[in-house]
């Protein structure tokens, strides 16, 4: 593990460059940081929606993700080193399988709309994807593990999921898109 920090503003980066856990420095606009980053702002977004009333099997298994996606993060920040476990991935298929049986069949696409909580799930399903863009970005340039890319993609599938159960608590629904198309095609028939 790298050095813990003790000082906030050392004014190393000042140069645009950052620290990486094998004490080498890169650009901060290179693919390690911005995947980084977009880890972050995932985890950052899941702390929010954590602030929420949520079930506590709910909010159990995102704190458990926010710890995960501190390793994810870790591990990107550490060229080489392996933090996130193989378990943290079947936990998360153990969740989606959980909380996909608990929801009816979708007949159309949703938006990411709805309650506050269900809302925000969405809005950490986005991040989650953009994250999963950067390391696959990363990963084309640089040889890594593909667990850090499999976590995020399993992990925007299970945010689409809990947003829909999210939406069911308190007896609301999911929010249907309207396509006129759609729309036609049922009147025609």
């Amino acid at each position: 593990m790298g050095n813990r920090l003790t000082q906030i503003a050392t004014r190393t980066g000042d140069d645009g460059t950052t620290g990486l856990g094998d004490n080498t420095r890169v650009s901060k606009n290179s693919g390690r940081p911005h995947a980084m980053g977009d880890v972050d702002e995932l985890n950052s977004h899941i702390g929010l929606l954590l602030c929420e009333p949520l079930p506590a099997e709910v909010r159990e298994v995102l704190v458990q993700v926010q710890h995960q996606l501190f390793n994810l993060g870790g591990e990107i920040a550490m060229p080489g080193y392996e933090l996130l476990k193989d378990d943290a991935l079947l936990q998360l298929d153990e969740a989606l399988a959980h909380y996909n049986a608990q929801l009816p069949r979708l007949l159309e696409f949703i938006l990411p709309a709805g309650t506050r909580a269900a809302s925000q799930a969405h809005v950490c399903r986005t991040v989650a994807r953009r994250a999963e863009r950067s390391v696959v970005a990363l990963q084309e340039q640089e040889a890594m593990r593909p667990a850090p890319r499999q976590y995020l993609n399993r992990l925007s599938d299970l945010l689409f999921v809990l947003a829909r159960v999210l939406n069911r608590m308190d007896g609301g629904d999911d929010v249907y898109w309207k396509s006129e198309r759609l729309a036609q095609m049922q009147s025609a028939d």
